[in-house]
């Protein structure tokens, strides 16, 4: 017997879906729902990657800006030192503080990158390595 009240129906086991129904209905919703979130994260990665792009943009021109910045102040300094030596002789010793000063640059930046070398991830590399020795049941 059933009673129901106005407005409700009452509820019977044979409402419930069966478990392959539910796996059925799962089986179609999760790749739509991995397609949404696939959207989602592009939508999101774009938004980012314009953001990103106008904030490179704005580094460069302060880059440029400041590279123009420091040529006005070795001007300066050549017209400085042209105040107590002929001209030629001042830009010619400010080019050599400048053409040292790269020297030191370039031979600090050369022994970075050697000690970058080789690019791969050693201690990564040697993790994994470790790691499918031991599911292997090779231990070290």
């Amino acid at each position: 017997m059933s009673t129901s009240t106005p407005g409700k129906t009452r509820h019977t086991i044979h409402d419930d879906p069966t478990l392959g129904a539910l796996v059925h209905d799962l089986t179609q919703q999760v790749p739509h729902l991995i397609r949404s979130e696939l959207r989602l994260a592009q939508a999101e990665m774009t938004e980012k990657g314009k953001r990103a792009g106008i904030g490179i943009g704005m580094f460069s021109a302060a880059g440029l800006l400041g590279f123009l910045g420091l040529c006005c102040v070795i001007a300066t300094a050549i017209l400085g030192l042209a105040h107590a030596l002929p001209d030629w002789l001042s830009a010619l010793i400010v080019a050599v503080v400048l053409l040292v000063g790269a020297g030191i640059a370039a031979l600090v930046g050369k022994k970075e990158v050697a000690q970058a070398t080789p690019p791969a991830p050693e201690h990564a590399i040697e993790g994994v390595k470790e790691d499918i020795a031991v599911v292997k049941g090779e231990h070290r």
